[in-house]
């Protein structure tokens, strides 16, 4: 079963970004899955690192719209996406070195925090950019 289901509450409305909202659901997904699996260090390793790649590009190109249509709480989404890649790789790090290990708190909290940030600060964006004529 999956940690977490793509639906219509997860919609910002803007498809670029619901397209990579649900690639990174997959990804969140794959991770839990390898994870519940016991597929060792190695894979661990390879997903978690896709799901960082993917997040950075996917924040990369929400941060440049925003930017370059105005969006008023750009910095303060900014500093929503540092903070969690700054968690992340920290995890990644000790991840690498032995020191952690992914449990499902680990996987709940990227869960949540997905969860909360789409319907919190990204929906917001939504609206704003379908303001704008972006959809």
């Amino acid at each position: 079963m999956a940690l977490m289901e793509w639906g219509p509450t997860l919609s910002v409305k803007v498809k670029k970004f619901d397209d990579q909202h649900k690639k990174l659901v997959e990804l969140v997904n794959q991770l839990h899955d390898a994870m519940k699996a016991g597929q060792g260090d190695a894979m661990l390793g390879l997903v978690l690192q896709s799901l960082i790649s993917y997040t950075a590009t996917h924040f990369a190109d929400e941060e440049k719209v925003m930017q370059v249509n105005g969006y008023p709480d750009l910095a303060k989404h900014k500093i929503e996406h540092e903070k969690l890649v700054a968690h992340v790789l920290e995890l990644q790090k000790k991840f690498q070195s032995g020191g952690a290990v992914l449990t499902l708190s680990v996987m709940s909290f990227l869960k949540d925090w997905l969860n909360t940030h789409i319907q919190g600060s990204d929906k917001k964006y939504g609206v704003f950019l379908n303001a704008k004529g972006i959809s």
